[in-house]
């Protein structure tokens, strides 16, 4: 267990690394090509998987297969579809072919998202097989899976490799970009190869074994998980993780095309932020890096309510900043936009992982974070981001002006529909939820 929390810390800072190289601007690639069509769908995948896909995963981690290993395998296979996808887009150009290319992605996330879930398990397995203090622990390994994230955005915007064969890093208007290309795809699948290959390197964590009892139907199919919709409190928890996980997709869905698309405006199409919205949109990460800091403070203080409620404002305010700004002389709405993030998305996915964690029983610790899982970057994420995609679409459309495709229209009402949501589903948590919170000291 010897320098285990850089252990950890490494794991993290490349699972979020494989996330990072393309959630935020796979959006300006697909509109690029003229498949915009395609972005509700990219992100509605990734919760339709995450409703099934966590549970098994996590029955799997439980008790047949050590939830490292399964870490590993779920990465090698997420990986090479995604280098899947990239080769369409390499050897097909303009003329993308948006079936194959879909039925790629959608193997390759069906393996990541529970990863997403199971590398916490990993993590929370060995913490305390080290005898560590999860609360206190995991934040700030956490926090590298944030700079992982960060990172490859940042290497996105700003990485180009011409016809030629050169490449060099830049912050003007060049259209080879990582950020607009395919190239984003190899990113995220070279380095999901790379953590395949590290988890085969830590330390084993055990399997929960059955001691020989005689088994119920719910317990040979791993379903334990499920009976914590029978606590009050937990099922409440669960449905407003769903609720709230609808707002999880959005603007990773469309907060880069939505700052691109001023391009599109001459008043616009020359200021830094329309031009790099990628490294804009990358502070919303930073502000998470910060924020996780914040959680074992606030959670032993506050309690869960108090936490998931700060959280919910905070969407409220970076939907509807979102809705005010511009990346001109409003450009400090964004920027206020992206330091909210950290919070509206750090006091709801890693403090309720968190809360899941002490709340549950060992035995089901896996199956009980898939269940997370399912019920936010599942259930929510998806009627969320197609939800979303109807909204955007309906007041927004893709235009072609000068040598770009930009998602033009009225962006200030869906921005404003989002924001109007999350003060709804605040408003309901505050008045529904009840859960006593002993105050550590």
């Amino acid at each position: 267990m010897k320098n285990i929390k850089v252990r950890l810390a490494v794991m993290n800072f490349l699972q979020f690394a494989v996330w990072g190289a393309y959630l935020t601007c796979i959006g300006n690639y697909l509109g690029g090509v003229g498949k915009g069509d395609l972005i509700p769908w990219v992100y509605s995948i990734q919760g339709i998987v995450s409703i099934f896909m966590p549970a098994v995963m996590g029955i799997l981690a439980d008790k047949y297969i050590q939830p490292q290993r399964l870490l590993g395998i779920c990465h090698a296979i997420a990986g090479l579809f995604m280098l899947g996808c990239w080769y369409l887009g390499l050897s097909a150009g303009a003329q993308l072919p948006g079936h194959l290319f879909i039925t790629f992605y959608t193997i390759s996330v069906a393996f990541y998202m529970p990863t997403l879930a199971l590398s916490n398990t990993v993590a929370f397995s060995i913490l305390r097989q080290a005898n560590l203090d999860t609360v206190k622990a995991f934040p700030p390994i956490r926090v590298l899976g944030t700079v992982g994230f960060i990172a490859t955005m940042w290497f996105v915007n700003c990485a180009t490799l011409t016809s030629d064969g050169e490449f060099f890093f830049t912050l003007d208007k060049h259209i080879g970009r990582f950020q607009y290309t395919y190239m984003q795809l190899f990113i995220s699948g070279a380095l999901g190869l790379l953590l395949a290959a590290y988890c085969f390197t830590l330390p084993v964590c055990p399997l929960h074994k059955d001691n020989g009892k005689k088994k119920t139907i719910a317990e040979i199919f791993d379903l334990d998980a499920f009976r914590l919709f029978k606590t009050k409190k937990m099922a409440l928890f669960f449905i407003f993780s769903m609720l709230l996980g609808m707002s999880l997709q959005v603007t990773n869905g469309y907060a880069t095309p939505f700052i691109t698309s001023f391009k599109g405006d001459p008043m616009f199409a020359d200021t830094f932020g329309a031009n790099n919205a990628t490294l804009l949109t990358s502070l919303s990460q930073i502000s998470e890096a910060l924020c996780i800091l914040l959680i074992p403070f606030f959670l032993s203080r506050y309690g869960i309510k108090r936490v998931m409620l700060i959280a919910m404002f905070a969407w409220v305010f970076r939907f509807g900043l979102f809705g005010l700004g511009n990346p001109g002389s409003g450009v400090w709405m964004f920027i206020l936009s992206m330091i909210v993030y950290g919070v509206a998305f750090d006091f709801f996915n890693v403090s309720g992982a968190l809360f899941v964690e002490k709340e549950t029983d060992s035995s089901i610790q896996a199956s009980a974070q898939g269940l997370f899982m399912l019920m936010t970057n599942g259930i929510g994420a998806s009627i969320g981001t197609l939800a979303a995609g109807a909204i955007v679409e309906h007041y927004c459309s893709w235009q072609m002006v000068g040598d770009g495709s930009y998602l033009l229209g009225d962006w200030q009402m869906p921005w404003f529909i989002f924001a109007s949501y999350s003060l709804v589903v605040a408003i309901a948590f505050a008045l529904i939820f009840k859960y006593k919170h002993v105050r550590e000291n």
